[in-house]
This record gives C-alpha cells, sequence and structure tokens, in this order.
C-alpha cells in the first residue's frame, strides 16, 4: 500500500493527464494479454475526460503522489444507479493499492449520496480487476460481448425507427423502468443534447431506445427486435463497439451473423439494486 497517497476532487486541468494514464493502462493491459487496445491514442480519453471534468453529472477523483497525478476514478451519478469507471493507475505505481483506493472512495460517494446500486464493466481477461470488484462486494451478473464491424443495415418489420425528441423522454424512461426497473433519464437528456438518441415504435408507441450505437452508450428494448432494429439503423459503431449480452443467444448470433465480431468478453458486476432484466438491453462500459 502506498501509504503517501492524496485523493482529491478532479479539475479540468487534469484532463490531458489522466487521458494519458487511462490511455497507457488500458493499452498496457491489452497488450499483456494479447488484445487489441480500446482507444487508438490519448486524444480520445482525454476528450472524454475534459467533457466529465466539466459536467456536473460526473464526480471524478485523482489520485497524487509527490504532486503528481498516478491514477484517478469517475463515478456516472447522472441516473438513480451509479456506474464506475474509467478506474485507472499509471503503470509504474499499478499493483500498490492505489486502484483499491479509488474504488473505495467512489464507493463512499455513491452511500454518501445513498444511491441505491453501484455498477460497473470491466474487462474478462483481466483478472486482477475483477479480483478487486469481488474482493470489494461486487457481483458478477453476466457477460457481455463487445462486438464490432461493419454496419448491417436493414430493418426490422412493424419497428419504425427515428431520431429521439425532447418530448421522448418520459417514454424512454419508462421502457427503461419497465426493463431494469430503475431509468437512465439523465443519460438520454444528454444523448438528446449531443442529437444522438433514437428510438423505436411499434404499434404505434415508443418501445424501445438507444442513447446512441457505441462503447460509452447503452440501449434499452422491450423485446430483442427493438435493439435488433436500433442496431441495423446505425450507420457505424463507436469506439470498440457495442455490447451485447451473451445469454441473449439470438441478438447475438443475429450481429455475428450481421458480420460483427467479438473483441473481447466483459463482466457486468453490482453492487445493492439489481433486477434481472424484464426485456432486451446494451449495456455501455459503465453499465
Amino acid at each position: 500500500m502506498i501509504v503517501a497517497l492524496v485523493l482529491r476532487r478532479g479539475r479540468a486541468e487534469d484532463a490531458r493527464e489522466c487521458g494519458r494514464i487511462c490511455f497507457e493502462a488500458f493499452a498496457g493491459i491489452a497488450r499483456e494479454h494479447g488484445f487489441p487496445a480500446d482507444m487508438p491514442g490519448p486524444e480520445a480519453p482525454t476528450g472524454m475526460f475534459e467533457m466529465m471534468l466539466d459536467h456536473p453529472g460526473f464526480y471524478t477523483v485523482v489520485a497524487e503522489l509527490d504532486s503528481r497525478i498516478v491514477g484517478s476514478n469517475v463515478l456516472d451519478e447522472r441516473s438513480p444507479v451509479v456506474g464506475v469507471g474509467p478506474v485507472t493507475v499509471d503503470q509504474g505505481v499499478q499493483n500498490g493499492g492505489v486502484g483499491r483506493r479509488l474504488m473505495l472512495d467512489v464507493m463512499r460517494r455513491a452511500a454518501e449520496r445513498q444511491a441505491p446500486g453501484i455498477r460497473l464493466l470491466q474487462s474478462g481477461y483481466h483478472c486482477r480487476s475483477f479480483a478487486l470488484y469481488a474482493g470489494l462486494g461486487f457481483e458478477f451478473r453476466e457477460t457481455v460481448a463487445c462486438l464490432q464491424g461493419p454496419p448491417i443495415g436493414g430493418s426490422v418489420p412493424g419497428y419504425e425507427v427515428r431520431p429521439a425528441t425532447d418530448a421522448d423522454l418520459a417514454a424512454c424512461n419508462e421502457v427503461c423502468r419497465k426493463v431494469h426497473g430503475v431509468d437512465r433519464g439523465g443519460e438520454v437528456a444528454d444523448a438528446l443534447k449531443a442529437g444522438t438518441a433514437r428510438v423505436t415504435e411499434h404499434d404505434g408507441r415508443i418501445t424501445g431506445y438507444a442513447t446512441d450505437l457505441s462503447f460509452f452508450a447503452h440501449a434499452v428494448g422491450e423485446t430483442s427486435e427493438d435493439i435488433r432494429a436500433l442496431i441495423a439503423s446505425a450507420p457505424a459503431f463507436g469506439g470498440p463497439g457495442i455490447l451485447v449480452p451473451a445469454r441473449d443467444s439470438a441478438l447475438l448470433q443475429w450481429c455475428l451473423r450481421g458480420g460483427l465480431k467479438v473483441q473481447q468478453l466483459m463482466s457486468l458486476m453490482t453492487i445493492g439494486l439489481y433486477n434481472e432484466p424484464t426485456g432486451a438491453y446494451l449495456p455501455s462500459v459503465l453499465y
């Protein structure tokens, strides 16, 4: 354990260093296990940190050693259930307890806010992080496949996909509550502002939505047909790809027949409130 470690709230000027550490840490771990890096370079995570550090819906904690940033963690507080990540530690101080301290901090924050549940996804090949989260009380829920490839195209008969509008927010939240027991309204509101949200309509009503079709976005539908329609309508899949629950065999097999390929398997882990989904969904890398 590194006893001189200092934790503090993240600041806007931390984005560049946090982005560099994030890229190098994840790329290094992926390389160790023979997997491609999730990000092509430090620019993407730096941009992500710039957004999160400027957004009131994210809590960011930075770890410093001798006044030098050596790691960070983020808690997405935009919706009732909070999501953890990315938790990253500088390669020079990994396995020294920094990640555990960062995790304990965001768990404390979630408890202070009385969040009903905490969720995260971790790369299945990274056994150390799985052990860390399990040791802190997180429970494994299911395996998720990260899929990437060319657009599938086409449509699903009876399911119309269109851009979402502000007027759709309540209906999207209702679909999410029907499937998960809670809504993710803060994330949907951000996607509406960004212009990336879309909905599916079936029998004259909204039955599914996606904040986008990407690694950092989620989708929820009453049935797998809703999710298939959303995937089919996507011109591309952002980042490393979309995340498909492996237990949804029909949806997974449809994606594979459409030309998508499995990049890696990930584990969904939770603390606190968790309801088995009663419909179909695609998690984001947070949950």
